[in-house]
């Protein structure tokens, strides 16, 4: 007889990357897992996938950036289950270029997805977990939150932002959990789109030459997820032995 998953998860940007690994990962532990993402044909493969690995697993389609459709993510998620026990705040976009290219679209994306992606996330699951007495919000930022560098400014612009908005949720939280989760060079498909085409060529090199399996990162967040209740793994920086 199989066990009822353990925690209902969801994930967004759960199409490629560290949120297929997360995805695979936490369905491997036992859990429920909810994927969003704007391909939904990955996400139906991927589904099938942990489905016949015996994990529980379901998918939505999901843009960040709409407020609505992060809304009924969360909430369909919630009225099939009952509960929302983590969100994975994961989809994030990195389109390099120095600010005197003028990339205004760009950043607007940048800001839309990495940023407003988030706060979306946070809105539609934060009043579910405060009616229920607990909850744990896990949001994907990047070692870029910690140092800026040429032609990634507005990126670590967002990542910045995004690390405040998870330390001031941790401050206001006592029954909510919540983990910033930081990578270094990770192999994904984050230098694969946007910005300006030689940078990106050699992001895409400096990644596949010093990055670690996305897998590392989901292990990081299972660990999270792990940690009972009275836990909370406030922020886990990682990169990969090779980048130092």
């Amino acid at each position: 007889m199989t066990s009822p998953p353990t925690k209902i998860v969801l994930i967004t940007g759960a199409s490629s990357g560290i949120g297929e690994a997360t995805a695979r990962r936490l369905a491997a532990d036992g859990h429920h897992v909810m994927l969003g993402a704007r391909r939904v044909d990955r996400l139906a493969a991927l589904v099938d996938e942990l489905r016949a690995a015996g994990g529980s697993a379901d998918h939505q389609e999901l843009d960040v950036t709409s407020r609505d459709s992060v809304a009924a993510f969360v909430s369909g998620a919630h009225d099939r289950h009952g509960r929302i026990d983590v969100l994975v705040n994961n989809a994030g976009v990195m389109a390099l270029s120095t600010l005197d290219a003028l990339r205004t679209d760009e950043w607007d994306q940048m800001i839309d997805v990495n940023l407003r992606g988030t706060l979306h996330g946070i809105a539609a699951a934060l009043p579910l977990m405060r009616a229920r007495g607990k909850g744990h919000i896990i949001t994907i930022g990047s070692s870029a939150a910690y140092r800026v560098d040429p032609t990634a400014a507005v990126y670590c612009a967002t990542k910045y932002a995004v690390r405040a908005l998870a330390e001031g949720l941790r401050q206001e939280s006592r029954d909510v959990r919540m983990t910033l989760v930081s990578p270094g060079y990770t192999h994904s498909e984050l230098t694969e789109r946007g910005g300006d085409p030689q940078i990106r060529a050699a992001a895409r090199a400096a990644s596949d030459e010093l990055g670690m399996p996305a897998s590392a990162v989901a292990d990081a967040i299972a660990y999270a997820i792990a940690q009972p209740d009275t836990v909370d793994v406030n922020e886990i920086v990682m990169r990969s032995t090779a980048q130092g």
